[in-house]
């Protein structure tokens, strides 16, 4: 443990947990975010928009794992969620943590009904317990032999490479200082910096022995749900600028930089930098998906996905007339499948096989073997449909 690096007791060493500066920026900044992710919650029927959202939990669970430098191919996780390990012990391991994160998020987001909840202490113990709960022992044992208990403060000081979180015996008065700030209610326009600052300063303190970057991250989610609606992720943000995330996270845990850096023990200068980042990730992935769900865009991409498919031998049942009730049921939500079939303009048997087509790839769902048809996600359509969203979908599993 480093010798250099004060022993952090008590609560105000980790003072400001807000910016207090240059408030007016962020504000105007987090403000433009806001009102694109809110406008984007409209862009397709409420059912296509859960169908979108299962696809990023999955999308979540690989970037959030990616971080930690612990992910597993798309395909895998995919197998996964159909309960397909593989045999290869350290690519089922990976699934398991996978799927341990998409049951956990999903879990999570039903707890998330009020926003004074999901920045708090408590929350973020649920998430790591949710997480962790879902995992075997062998699981959740860290490199060095010790078992992850879920949801159990640290035990123990640790040091984080340069940084020294605080003694573990005081870990609960800095959640309890965190919660003052954080778990209560803030205007619209200083949400998102609120959330970045909060997601900053529980990684600070590493109230767990292990896995804190994804409880943080879990709990970051939650917080962001209001907006996101789950349809854009910060954790893929964040995996696709993984420097630069740990680069000002790390600058944040600076002390103050003289009079003019805050009043607080650490910068007030960094956490703001670092805030501005989170803000602008945010608007970053609000703005991508906003592209990705233009419907006139869609409708092409719709259209080029059953063109190809259409001309290939291993899809010998897609047909053009699929464009006009694909297009319906993702813009328009599910439909029966005799309407289905109307609007194709096909024949009774041809349509039905078609839809039947559709349905054993994914592009369509179903509840029930006879129930209403609406739009699915399927992983080897995300290139074509969703190009760039989740380039790692399309690339070839390793062997396993």
């Amino acid at each position: 443990m480093p010798s250099d690096i004060s022993v952090y007791d008590q609560p105000h060493q980790f003072e400001p947990l807000l910016p207090q500066k240059e408030l007016d920026d962020l504000a105007h900044e987090t403000r433009a975010v806001t009102e694109r992710a809110l406008a984007l919650k409209a862009a397709i029927h409420p059912a296509s928009r859960a169908r979108l959202h299962e696809l990023l939990r999955s999308m979540n669970s690989y970037y959030s794992n990616l971080i930690e430098g612990q992910s597993t191919h798309p395909a895998h996780i995919d197998r996964a969620l159909r309960q397909d390990f593989s045999a290869t012990p350290d690519i089922a391991l990976r699934q398991r943590i996978a799927l341990a994160h998409i049951d956990a998020e999903r879990e999570l987001e039903a707890l998330a009904t009020d926003e004074t909840m999901t920045l708090s202490a408590a929350f973020l113990q649920r998430a790591h317990a949710s997480l962790y709960g879902r995992l075997a022992p062998d699981d959740r044992r860290t490199d060095d032999g010790r078992v992850v208990e879920p949801g159990l403060l640290r035990q123990e000081d640790v040091a984080v490479g340069r940084h020294q979180p605080p003694a573990w015996r005081s870990i609960p008065k800095f959640l309890h200082r965190a919660d003052s700030v954080y778990a209560r209610r803030v205007a619209l326009d200083a949400r998102i910096y609120t959330v970045a600052a909060a997601h900053h300063r529980m990684t600070w303190v590493h109230p767990f022995a292990d896995g804190n970057g994804r409880a943080c991250r879990l709990q970051t989610h939650c917080a962001l749900l209001p907006l996101s609606a789950g349809l854009w992720s910060i954790s893929r943000g964040l995996a696709r600028q993984r420097a630069r995330y740990y680069e000002l996270l790390s600058n944040a845990d600076m002390p103050r930089h003289g009079d003019l850096d805050g009043r607080g023990n650490l910068s007030e200068r960094m956490l703001r930098e670092w805030c501005r980042f989170f803000i602008e990730l945010c608007g970053d992935q609000a703005r991508f998906m906003e592209d990705m769900l233009d419907l006139g865009l869609l409708r092409e991409r719709i259209a080029a996905l059953v063109l190809i498919r259409s001309q290939s031998a291993t899809h010998s049942d897609y047909r053009r007339e699929a464009l006009l009730p694909l297009h319906h049921v993702l813009a328009a939500g599910p439909v029966s499948r005799a309407d289905f079939s109307q609007m194709t303009g096909l024949g009774e048997r041809t349509a039905r096989k078609m839809i039947a087509r559709l349905l054993a790839d994914g592009l369509l769902v179903s509840d029930s073997p006879k129930g209403e048809v609406g739009i699915g996600f399927p992983l080897d359509t995300l290139s074509i449909l969703f190009p760039n969203l989740y380039p790692e979908a399309a690339t070839t599993p390793p062997p396993g």
